[in-house]
């Protein structure tokens, strides 16, 4: 996530981070969603390819992960990424989130 995302999210009382700063960014696309879930956040991407098939892959595993947005990455400017994720944190609790997956273009 660029730092000016993570900015705008604190801003507005939103705890959150990028690989960068958890210092994750050698993870695997797995091991990254392993870790969010270890922290109980949800991860945000996007790769929505390869995040697709690793939460299909969980599932028909019995596996869990605490929640997977995804988004375009030059359809949206800063800002919007930023609103579209603020609606979906208003609109949907942790709990709600796990073991879902969730596209950015959903939450205009």
């Amino acid at each position: 996530m660029e730092r000016a995302v993570v900015v705008g999210l604190r801003a507005r009382g939103v705890d959150a981070t990028t690989a960068l700063e958890a210092g994750t960014t050698t993870l695997t696309d797995l091991e990254q969603l392993e870790f969010a879930h270890s922290e109980s956040r949800v991860l945000f991407s996007f790769n929505g390819c390869d995040f697709s098939r690793i939460h299909a892959e969980l599932l028909s595993q019995g596996r869990s992960h605490s929640g997977i947005i995804l988004a375009s990455q030059q359809r949206y400017s800063i800002g919007q990424r930023v609103r579209r994720l603020l609606k979906r944190i208003a609109a949907k609790t942790a709990e709600e989130m796990q073991n879902h997956i969730e596209f950015l273009s959903n939450w205009g």
